[in-house]
């Protein structure tokens, strides 16, 4: 059976350096996702788990996270301007059922709402207040449910009829470094400025999908497909 693709990107680019100094520091991420396909609504219904550690010498009280699938949400977005500058048009004069967007969002720490407050300039961008001070060296952990209408492909995430290219799909902080926060619209450019991080994440697609992803694979019925599918290829590969 031919079955369709599901890619879905992971792993974030670190901004651990070459070398470092013993004042270096780095905040620690981990993300536990259980995240599901529906093939029909073009759409992604998931929930996050976040545990934030803050290993900067400073106090947070807030948290940016990018929601950059918002960038997709219209034509008035960072994303849109760019592409209209390079002499793309086709965004910008796409349908609504072409559009993304991520919604249904409810960030929590011990089931508490947190309040938020949208980014002066960008929708693809969001400020977590914390319920008291994360001081030097504490961590906590966030949680959120959410849903990604994923646009058609118009640049590194989307997709194309039913093969689906899922970038940047989660509610992702954005870095705080020495030099402080870095909130960053989404662009269609290549890797972005994130946080190191580990993923524990759970994908449940239907039945003839295959999953193209970063990390480990976990299913032992997909390991035995893909040592079949790896057999056949050497065969059919095989010099005569």
């Amino acid at each position: 059976m031919m079955k369709k693709l599901l890619l879905l990107l992971l792993m974030a680019s670190t901004s651990t350096a070459a070398w470092c100094q013993s004042a270096y520091w780095q905040q620690e991420l981990h993300y536990t996702i259980d995240v599901s396909l529906d093939d029909q609504q073009n759409s992604l219904q998931g929930f996050l788990k976040l545990r934030y550690t803050n290993h900067s010498p400073d106090t947070l009280t807030f948290i940016w996270f990018h929601l950059w699938p918002n960038a997709y949400k219209n034509d008035r977005t960072a994303f849109s301007d760019q592409l209209l500058l390079q002499g793309r048009t086709d965004f910008y004069f796409s349908s609504r059922e072409q559009h993304g967007y991520i919604n249904r969002l409810d960030f929590r720490i011990n089931n508490a709402t947190l309040p938020t407050e949208d980014h002066p300039q960008y929708i693809d961008i969001v400020k977590v207040y914390l319920p008291t001070p994360l001081l030097p060296g504490a961590q906590t952990e966030i949680t959120t449910p959410f849903h990604v209408k994923l646009p058609k492909n118009f640049s590194r995430g989307g997709h194309t009829g039913q093969s689906y290219q899922a970038t940047q799909w989660y509610p992702k902080p954005a870095v705080y470094d020495s030099k402080g926060w870095h909130p960053m619209p989404y662009l269609d450019q290549g890797e972005f400025y994130s946080e190191f991080g580990t993923y524990d994440v759970r994908i449940t697609v239907p039945q003839d999908y295959v999953v193209a992803a970063t990390g480990e694979l976990q299913s032992e019925e997909e390991k035995q497909w893909m040592r079949k599918m790896n057999a056949a290829y050497r065969e059919q590969h095989a010099p005569p």
